[in-house]
């Protein structure tokens, strides 16, 4: 029976192991730019046979947090480098997570103060994480504006080449399009927050359509083996909401098959809450199927609250790879913890965004 310790693939990527690092917002790069505690934090992590970056916007435009790194600018290309070279000396795979927020953002946070950008101009209901004289707080995001029609093949174009950079100025082994959590592109999948009547509005052929053309372009440019997708049918992330998330879900899945991803990464349930949404149900397995019968080949990636026992069974029934998430914030070694059945160090919450070692990288190993 394969186990979480027993050797992997992603595509074109051969894994040591099955385990896989979430991405992770910790808000520690300032000016946007990722630095040295940054490289250190990676590289304690490298025992994962895969390491997923924080999500990183691929634009000004897309950016909605403080203090995240972008890859839009040759210093933040230089930064990353930094990064992946502390990895691959470690012996580590590292992807990077491309983003676009959409409309969970602030106006503090875009060039001259504009709105954010969305499919609709319809607020959430959600904070978002900016520095003010100094002090790091949550606010309510701002309403953005409509994206028109004429404006969505500049944003095709930031993902393509976000990933070019991420290959070949930043070093990385591949990317993650970020699809999930009420960001750009899961706003535009959800009638929640899309009520457009163009062609990228109504039907779930148009709703996906966005989508679909990110993840072409990014194909064209790196290659389908170096290429996955982060999905999270029924989170609560970000007030995001769609009636009817099956069909939805299975026609993308269905229409990424053909691209010969690396992997496609489920968010089970609410992203970093339950695993079963009240009023939300989804049937995942009936979504892998989905993507098998497709043609689908990528690594299946699993996310949401395993631990080891969990996450052996899921490997026993279908999964290629699990994800784990807070686990990894406090513990760099847990892959060794997991392996021993060692106990976990509890996270700092107070710590999980902005600051500096303190939280990030100063937790003990076996």
């Amino acid at each position: 029976m394969t186990t979480l310790f027993d050797p992997g693939q992603a595509g074109d990527l051969q894994l040591k192991n099955r385990i896989v690092m979430a991405p992770l917002t910790r808000n520690r790069a300032p000016g946007n730019v990722p630095n040295a505690l940054m490289a250190r934090y990676y590289a304690q992590r490298a025992s994962a046979g895969l390491l997923i970056t924080e999500a990183t916007p691929v634009s000004a435009q897309g950016q909605g947090y403080a203090d995240v790194p972008g890859l839009y600018t040759d210093a933040q290309a230089a930064g990353w480098r930094g990064v992946t070279d502390a990895v691959h000396a470690q012996g580590g795979h590292i992807v990077l997570q491309l983003w676009h927020v959409g409309r969970i953002s602030h106006v503090s946070l875009q060039a001259g103060g504009a709105a954010p950008v969305a499919p609709s101009a319809i607020a959430a209901r959600a904070k978002t994480f900016i520095i003010e004289d100094g002090a790091g707080r949550f606010v309510p995001v701002s309403t953005p504006r409509a994206l028109e029609l004429a404006e969505l093949p500049g944003i095709v174009d930031d993902y393509r080449r976000a990933a070019r950079t991420a290959r070949e100025a930043a070093g990385f082994d591949g990317v993650e399009v970020h699809g999930a959590n009420g960001y750009l592109l899961d706003q535009f999948l959800k009638r929640g927050a899309n009520q457009r009547t163009d062609a990228y509005g109504g039907s779930i052929e148009n709703r996906a359509r966005l989508l679909l053309e990110v993840m072409q372009a990014v194909v064209s440019e790196i290659g389908g083996g170096r290429t996955g997708i982060r999905l999270a049918p029924v989170t609560l992330a970000n007030d995001i909401y769609d009636p009817e998330p099956q069909p939805l879900f299975e026609y993308v899945v269905r229409a990424l098959a053909p691209l010969g991803l690396a992997y496609v990464h489920v968010v089970e349930g609410a992203t970093g809450g339950a695993r079963e949404v009240e009023g939300r149900p989804f049937d995942y397995e009936a979504l892998r199927r989905a993507y098998r019968e497709a043609g689908g080949r990528g690594a299946w990636m699993v996310n949401n609250g395993y631990n080891a026992d969990l996450a052996n069974q899921a490997l026993g029934t279908g999964a290629d790879l699990v994800a784990f998430g807070r686990p990894f914030i406090a513990n760099p070694d847990l892959v060794e913890r997991l392996r021993r059945g060692a106990a976990l160090n509890p996270p700092e919450v107070a710590t999980f965004y902005g600051g500096g070692e303190k939280g990030y990288t100063d937790y003990p190993t076996l």
